[in-house]
């Protein structure tokens, strides 16, 4: 039997909610109340014209030209309200898009992209650690960066880069295949173009290991059908309100 997989997203999801968590992973009955948001259709369409931008030869091609052909191709129009939402959201799509093309036409980075949507994993005894990678760029120095693309995000800092736990997984797995390399992390805020950058050292990736190891196997051993759901702040967006809500002892607190 295969070993269950941990992720930053699930580990994200069972930190906020473990019940959300089990509607999300563990029960099937959570699918039938998921609903397309607006936010993942724009940042996945986004996230697959530069996955196609990267993966393929670009020399000579017109930058401006392929990207845009790729956002046309990749364009998902689930969880908009209205079309007029949907319009005006491909609009600031296909400004971000102009902005970028004059970015790498002008200021090209010094990597280049070394893996794109690379999935990782890492085995321990109770689970797999896995991690989907937008980009890893090799510079020559020989270091490697670790790029990922946030569509939602206007600003970024280093200490945020820092914080992150996928990033910091992200550079935990990629050690473990590349144990000789300098790593480091950079975050892209799509909206703005502004970028930070952190590095964990061995110590902090070693911490961080441990941290996992705890967590993950508090996940995988998780009787998660008998937990009880409580209200909590995230109970207003959350699309499985109303499954809990069928609890007999879930109560809803003033003003939430």
């Amino acid at each position: 039997m295969p070993k269950p997989t941990i992720s930053p997203s699930k580990m994200s999801t069972y930190l906020a909610c473990p019940v959300r968590y089990r509607w999300t992973y563990v029960d099937g009955r959570g699918r039938l109340y998921l609903r397309a948001k607006r936010h993942f259709s724009f940042g996945t369409t986004l996230h697959r014209v530069l996955e196609k931008f990267y993966s393929e030869d670009q020399t000579g091609a017109p930058v401006r030209e392929t990207l845009m052909a790729a956002f046309d191709e990749s364009w998902v129009d689930a969880g908009f309200s209205t079309p007029e939402e949907m319009s005006e959201a491909y609009g600031e799509g296909r400004e971000i898009l102009e902005r970028m093309s004059e970015e790498i036409e002008q200021k090209p980075r010094p990597g280049k992209p070394l893996y794109i949507e690379k999935r990782l994993k890492f085995e321990y005894p109770d689970f797999t650690l896995i991690g989907q990678l937008d980009r890893v760029d090799e510079h020559p120095d020989g270091s490697l960066e670790i790029i990922d693309y946030k569509s939602g995000r206007s600003s970024i800092s280093s200490e945020e880069v820092g914080d992150d736990l996928a990033m910091g997984v992200y550079q935990l797995l990629l050690s473990k295949l590349h144990p000789d390399r300098p790593i480091r992390a950079t975050i892209i805020a799509l909206r703005t173009g502004e970028e930070a950058t952190a590095s964990l050292s061995a110590e902090q990736l070693a911490e961080l290991e441990a941290d996992i190891q705890l967590l993950g196997g508090e996940i995988v051993t998780q009787e998660f059908f008998e937990l009880e759901p409580r209200p909590k702040a995230l109970c207003a967006s959350c699309d499985f309100l109303r499954l809990c809500q069928k609890h007999p002892d879930f109560r809803e607190e003033p003003g939430s």
